[in-house]
């Protein structure tokens, strides 16, 4: 839900990313018991360390795969956790991380939870290499706490909403492991320019479902399209998915197209 709040000298295209969200009533994974009033610091740090615990949505049946969702920029974790149970087979763990809050430059430097810091609104400018390449390996440990617990590659999607879909999109096509799929929502390729060498060969059959709205005045349709076309050029399963008069969010065609997407790549395990 948008709301209506407004920030000065904050971008209002990117206000419009900041909060959008959806209410989600899941609870997250954390069971810290509350801190005493003698142990502030440690209170302190178990606070932190709640937020940033990731929002679990258990499958209702044997956990045979799992659906890895990452937020836009000012959302949390349980922005998606609660569409996106309405739209995943028993047999699916949906895990949804909450971003660091940092600094964001385009944002005159509010703080926001974001996976990455954001310069310009150019898509052939300054980007947050560092920062995504942190953000990647905190996604590749959330792929490996799953490996751990016994769900292969093979049965683990990952997707994002925007900023999120676009860690997504690269954590996917240069991480090293192989996943089941790919689901990027409204968002664009980052560090494009080191494409097809930043590829990691293993990951070129790797399906993609890309879904974007043709009315986006956050993250333009055309760099939709854009990432689209670049990405054709180096994997051979890639979806692009138009939807009329969709902006910055996500609609019921869209999620039903997401259940099919899953449905496709995630099927029971028998």
């Amino acid at each position: 839900m948008l709301k209506n709040e407004v920030i000065e000298g904050i971008d209002p295209r990117f206000l419009l990313l900041s909060f959008m969200g959806q209410s989600c009533s899941i609870s997250s994974n954390s069971n810290s018991p509350p801190d005493s009033p003698s142990s502030s610091k440690k209170g302190k740090k178990a606070e932190e360390k709640a937020k940033m615990a990731p929002v679990i949505v258990s499958p209702s049946g044997k956990h045979t795969a799992t659906l890895i969702f990452l937020h836009g920029l000012g959302d949390t974790g349980h922005g998606w956790a609660s569409s996106l149970a309405e739209v995943r087979q028993s047999h699916v763990k949906i895990v949804c991380p909450t971003a660091n809050t940092i600094p964001v430059t385009l944002n005159s430097g509010f703080q926001m939870p974001a996976w990455f810091d954001l310069f310009s609104l150019d898509p052939t400018g300054q980007e947050d290499e560092s920062g995504i390449e942190k953000s990647k390996k905190a996604i590749t440990k959330l792929i490996e706490d799953e490996i751990n617990n016994g769900i292969d590659p093979s049965r683990i999607v990952l997707g994002g909403f925007s900023q999120g879909g676009a860690l997504s999109l690269y954590t996917g096509l240069t991480g090293k492991y192989k996943l089941a799929g790919i689901v990027a929502l409204s968002c664009w390729l980052p560090l494009h320019k080191s494409f097809p060498g930043a590829l990691n060969s293993n990951n070129a059959e790797v399906p993609i479902m890309q879904a974007h709205g043709d009315c986006d005045p956050v993250v333009p349709y055309r760099w939709g399209q854009q990432t689209s076309t670049a990405v054709k050029g180096f994997v051979k399963n890639h979806d692009f998915k138009t939807y009329k008069g969709l902006s910055h969010s996500s609609g019921a065609a869209e999620m039903q197209d997401v259940q099919q997407f899953l449905k496709s790549r995630l099927p029971p395990d028998n």
